[in-house]
């Protein structure tokens, strides 16, 4: 069971600027009075804050089965001690990345086995279904450009190498069709944003999709 808050995921690769927009959707929803709560994965917890130290640091050597799991395991702690029970005071949630990213990353970037890295996300959810999901698309490359210029050197993740991230893009586009949506309900209803332009751009389309669900967060 889950209760009646709303769980809004920003989802998007390498530079898409998710981070930032979710940031200035929490400051209009501060201005709205409306009480909401900021979480990322892999992160949340104590738990998720460790496996993302290990999970992002170059230093780290991890096999793709290895790295998906302990992703789960964040996500495990991360749904369990923070999203459902600000779900249940009916507050909106709003996350940095969900399974979304481990469908892209792991089953799209490395080629795991889709079903098998379903049922185990499933497990690590224990069912739970985004409200909405914001999709920001920006091409692979530039995203990488804009990262490694942000925070000069990338992490774990970023330095995959562009054959990498050019699979995990073309995972990303296939999420934005109705089929694969429909094949995958366990993702939710997604929403593909446009990430080019100024973030005040890109902040108006998020908002735009977001007043067709709920016209108060408007």
């Amino acid at each position: 069971m889950r209760g009646p808050g709303r769980l809004i995921v920003f989802e998007g690769g390498e530079g898409s600027g998710k981070t930032t927009q979710l940031r200035r959707l929490s400051s209009r929803l501060e201005s709205l009075a409306i009480v909401h709560v900021c979480l990322r994965e892999p992160g949340g917890t104590p738990l998720g804050t460790e496996v993302r130290r290990v999970l992002l640091d170059r230093a780290s050597d991890i096999e793709p089965r290895a790295e998906a799991l302990l992703f789960m395991a964040s996500r495990a702690q991360n749904v369990e001690r923070e999203i459902r029970p600000a779900l249940a005071r009916g507050e909106v949630v709003l996350l940095d990345r969900f399974f979304l990213s481990t469908y892209a990353y792991q089953i799209g970037g490395h080629g795991l086995p889709e079903n098998e890295v379903r049922n185990a996300n499933r497990f690590a959810t224990a069912g739970l279904t985004p409200d909405i999901t914001i999709l920001l698309s920006y091409p692979a490359r530039d995203g990488l450009r804009r990262a490694g210029s942000r925070d000069l050197t990338h992490d774990r993740m970023e330095a995959m190498g562009e054959s990498f991230h050019d699979r995990v893009e073309a995972a990303l586009t296939r999420f934005r069709s109705t089929q694969w949506q429909a094949d995958h309900p366990e993702c939710g209803p997604i929403v593909a944003i446009d990430a080019a332009g100024s973030e005040a751009d890109v902040e108006g389309r998020v908002v735009h999709a977001l007043r067709d669900k709920w016209p108060d967060l408007g």
